[in-house]
């Protein structure tokens, strides 16, 4: 290693000499030998230069993924995994030009020492020398100043990030060059000087602009900081916030009750839809106590709390330690991949049984993980579309038969009965037109960011009233978008709405557009009407979903509960519409053949979920 180290210093004390024969002036001397270093360099500066944009031109789809998955920190490590994956990009490449950097500085001070007079240091030697630790901190500082108005990377970077680097170079190159021979600080201050001028060619050569997305950069950008803001108001823990008193008081409380037969877990306000018909029944039917725990401290739930309900606030962090703590004997869950990130079954209780409920109908082969169900002991599956993936996945993959309960859906039971009433409703008062809406998914390229302008253009033609109701989050995040559609179509007779305190206009639309929202097949199956599909990309959580023959059945039945039409076929959009609107094919009876031929037990998931769970903890009270 020693004689690569000094065939190196010899190579570069050669280089330093031949530059002297050139000018006869060791000044001048290594500015040339400088120059050549980075013309030696170059192919390094350009890979670091097409890193750096490849870096930026990612961050849009960075700042999207931390948006979505905002707290969760092992979601968001895996998505930005991918992303590097097929960007075929690795964060640790970046450090080889500064492991190069750093060797070839430690042999040109060798190679300035043993090549050229200029050895003084100016810590010792005083005088004029002293101008050369300033001469670099200088160059540092207009490096830097260039750097954060036109390197592509540091553009970036915030104002921290940019003057506390400046910062850290200028006085590095202050302090060093005090303490280095003057050969090496000069060199350092033509090193410094020479990158501004490289850069600067660099951007026009390879110009960021030709390859970067600024536009969706900004976005994102703003994307990310609406989510920050909303994710974080209020959230602001301290000592007086009396969440975290419940928070503390409900854990003991929990960890205190002996003898726990089942328990709940919902994420936040609103998941106890999926539950309600189970929960109900096993209360009708039992004794048995439920106990719920819910993640979010203003949960409708704790206005329910009776002898046999007890609900509990337990927020994410502290819910990871009371699983791994759990002592039940059945354990009933929404959230999904279970093992497989924070969530981990009872270390402590080894035979609890873990069941999952869907939220909805939508295969788990598409939009979850491909793993997010293995770790549980029974699924409630809605339909036999469900049972057949999960099957088909155990049996490929060799994986332990789990438990499938054919349940239904609590969600479209509900659902049904409430618009069975509105039904009713609207019959006694009368309606004179038809109405159609849209209501697109929140995933990327949704119907409001691909087609909405073109597909109210068409449908304003119709004889219809036309309602547009985006997902919530898309509210959030663009809601000066919206009131600028409401606007424009104003006059048309459109409607936009952003107010999601009902949900009236869902049930009473003769009409459902939407790409691939899970709304689709609760509307068609509550309501019995059906469903015009936009193909947008689809939503694919689970790359490797065709591993398994049996189709989703997102896919299988959108062109079984209505039509589906591509983005650059909405001309087609008026003859879908009256097909959909008035052709037996979709009337209330086909449709109604299909709920019951793809949901189990239709109108009574809660009384087959309940029996299951009432059932199995006789047959443990049995064993034990």
């Amino acid at each position: 290693m020693s004689v690569i180290t000094s065939g190196i210093i010899d190579g570069l004390v050669w280089l330093i000499h031949a530059c002297y024969l050139l000018c006869h002036n060791y000044w001048i001397a290594l500015f040339l030998f400088t120059f050549l270093t980075k013309v030696i360099l170059l192919p390094l500066s350009v890979w670091v230069q097409k890193n750096s944009i490849k870096t930026v031109k990612m961050q849009p789809e960075m700042n999207h993924i931390k948006a979505t998955y905002w707290g969760n920190q092992d979601m968001i490590s895996e998505e930005q995994y991918k992303l590097f994956k097929k960007e075929k990009y690795s964060p640790f490449a970046d450090l080889i030009p500064l492991f190069v950097q750093l060797a070839l500085l430690m042999g040109v001070v060798e190679a300035v020492k043993k090549g050229t007079p200029l050895t003084a240091i100016p810590a010792q030697a005083h005088g004029a020398t002293l101008i050369v630790p300033l001469l670099a901190a200088l160059s540092a500082f207009i490096m830097c100043y260039v750097q954060n108005k036109i390197n592509v990377l540091q553009v970036e970077q915030g104002a921290w990030n940019k003057y506390g680097t400046m910062a850290f170079s200028v006085a590095l190159s202050l302090y060093l060059g005090f303490f280095v021979s003057i050969g090496v600080g000069i060199y350092w201050t033509y090193s410094n000087l020479l990158s501004v001028l490289q850069l600067v060619l660099l951007n026009i050569w390879i110009n960021p602009r030709h390859y970067i997305d600024y536009e969706a950069l900004e976005k994102s950008k703003e994307e990310l900081k609406k989510t920050q803001e909303f994710m974080t108001a209020g959230k602001k823990e301290d000592k007086k916030n009396p969440y975290r008193k419940k928070e503390l008081e409900d854990y003991k409380r929990f960890l205190k009750v002996p003898g726990k037969k089942v328990v709940f877990y919902s994420e936040k306000n609103g998941f106890y839809k999926y539950y309600k018909n189970i929960i109900e029944e096993i209360i009708r039917r039992t004794n048995i106590v439920v106990h719920y725990i819910t993640s979010d401290p203003q949960d409708e739930v704790f206005q329910m709390e009776g002898e046999q309900f007890k609900p509990y606030y337990i927020g994410d962090k502290r819910l990871i330690v009371l699983m791994m703590k759990l002592e039940t004997r059945i354990m009933v869950m929404t959230t999904p991949d279970l093992e497989n990130f924070q969530l981990k079954r009872s270390y402590v209780k080894k035979d609890i049984e873990y069941i999952y409920v869907p939220h909805d109908v939508n295969s788990s082969n598409l939009t979850f993980h491909e793993n997010a169900l293995d770790h549980f002991d029974t699924i409630f599956a809605s339909g036999f579309k469900n049972k057949e993936e999960i099957e088909e996945r155990e049996q490929k993959f060799g994986l332990p038969a789990k438990r499938i309960v054919e349940w239904g859906s609590s969600v479209i039971d509900n659902m049904t009965v409430s618009y069975e009433a509105m039904e009713q409703e609207e019959t006694a008062e009368g309606k004179d037109q038809k109405t159609i809406l849209i209501a697109p998914s929140w995933q990327r390229d949704n119907i409001m960011d691909s087609c909405i302008e073109q597909m109210l253009d068409e449908l304003v033609q119709m004889p219809y009233h036309i309602i547009v109701r985006p997902h919530p989050q898309y509210v959030r995040h663009f809601e000066e978008k919206l009131k600028a559609l409401a606007q424009k179509y104003a006059e048309k007779g459109v409607e936009v709405q952003m107010d999601f305190s009902s949900n009236k206009t869902v049930y009473t639309a003769d009409l459902l557009v939407t790409d691939w929202s899970s709304i689709a097949f609760e509307y068609a199956f509550s309501t019995l009407k059906p469903v015009l599909f936009i193909n947008t990309p689809m939503k694919v959580v689970n790359p490797n979903y065709k591993e398994l023959t049996s189709v989703p059945v997102d896919i299988e039945l959108r062109d079984k509960v209505g039509i589906s039409l591509e983005e650059n076929a909405l001309d087609g959009l008026r003859p879908a519409v009256e097909k959909l609107l008035f052709d037996n094919q979709f009337s209330r009876d086909s449709l109604r053949r299909m709920k019951e031929q793809y949901i189990y037990n239709v109108g009574n998931s809660g009384k087959v979920g309940a029996e299951y769970i009432i059932n199995r903890l006789v047959e443990m009270q049995k064993k034990s």
